[in-house]
């Protein structure tokens, strides 16, 4: 498993944007897809957004148009783009990782993304 680190989490004001990062400790270019899933306090986690090893994207119906989730593999880097954000999508965001192998699902069942065996420790985005 590759260790996650999340970071550009903050507190933005209504309509505001923030770009989180999660950032690989090893090379995850060709073998992973990458998902980002959130989570509230006393309400089940969400999940996001998703890449897959080829540039494939997929998102939530609360999130897309808003949220764009991108990475740079020279970096094993993932991106998430978030927009015109709302009170709705403050939370602990979480980045998670899982072998190619197993993504196709993942993009048929975005939840499926709650299940990755890689994950990282959250950054906080609160929207006020």
């Amino acid at each position: 498993h590759v260790q996650l680190v999340e970071s550009g989490g903050g507190s933005v004001q209504v309509g505001g944007s923030l770009r989180l990062s999660c950032q690989a400790s090893g090379e995850i270019s060709r073998d992973y897809c990458v998902g980002w899933y959130r989570q509230v306090p006393g309400k089940a986690r969400e999940a996001v957004a998703l890449v897959g090893d080829d540039g494939a994207t997929k998102y939530a119906a609360s999130v897309n148009g808003r949220f764009i989730v991108s990475r740079d593999n020279a970096k094993n880097t993932v991106y998430l783009q978030m927009d015109n954000l709302k009170p709705d999508d403050t939370a602990l965001y979480y980045c998670a990782a899982e072998r190619t192998p197993h993504c196709k699902a993942a993009f048929q069942g975005l939840g499926l993304i709650l299940a990755f065996t890689s994950g990282g420790q959250g950054t906080q985005v609160t929207v006020s």
